[in-house]
């Protein structure tokens, strides 16, 4: 029995397994493996991993990955990296494309020559927020609020007061960059 969806030449006959089923055969091969073909070109779509990558030269820089968060003050917090060494000159090179705050992955091309990606954040100041990781959850009226993972009692103003441009129902994440300062993240429910 032949599949609808199956193309064969009239002469050729039919491939079967040990059991009798007859196999599916492709018509043609792919030119390159599917996860060589750059998103859209197979159809497949995923998430933008950057919102710029932008090229530096950086003499100095010790560390290859280098991931660092750049603050509204200025201030660069190294998040990947022992010690990395002066990250002005990627700094500049960013902040030419894309105003901060940012978190910023720079991977050594050759020599002093460096390639980051780099993604805009959200950043908040959160007094008095426990935790390192803090979510609060507000659907259709309930609240639940964990704390490092698990779950926490008593309000956070502060979050709901985030969380209030997004609706009725919506999710607020953050994540402690350095002392009170949060990187936030709202999502609709």
């Amino acid at each position: 029995m032949r599949s609808w969806w199956r193309r064969r030449r009239e002469d050729a006959p039919e491939p079967e397994t040990a059991s009798g089923i007859t196999e599916w055969q492709p018509r043609y091969e792919p030119t390159l493996p599917v996860e060589r073909l750059e998103a859209g070109v197979t159809g497949i779509s995923r998430p933008r991993e950057w919102d710029a990558v932008v090229t530096a030269v950086a003499p100095g820089i010790r560390d290859d990955p280098v991931v660092f968060v750049a603050l509204p003050d200025g201030e660069l917090l190294v998040e990947v990296g022992d010690d990395p060494g002066d990250l002005t000159p990627l700094a500049e090179a960013v902040e030419r494309e894309l105003p901060r705050p940012y978190r910023a992955q720079a991977v050594r091309r050759d020599g002093e020559s460096f390639a980051v990606g780099v993604v805009g954040i959200e950043v908040a100041d959160l007094p008095g927020t426990e935790g390192e990781s803090v979510t609060l959850t507000v659907n259709e009226g309930l609240r639940r609020l964990e704390v490092d993972g698990g779950p926490a009692g008593g309000p956070n103003p502060a979050l709901e007061r985030l969380g209030e441009g997004a609706g009725s129902s919506y999710v607020v994440r953050a994540e402690r960059l350095e002392g009170d300062l949060f990187e936030v993240r709202v999502d609709r429910l």
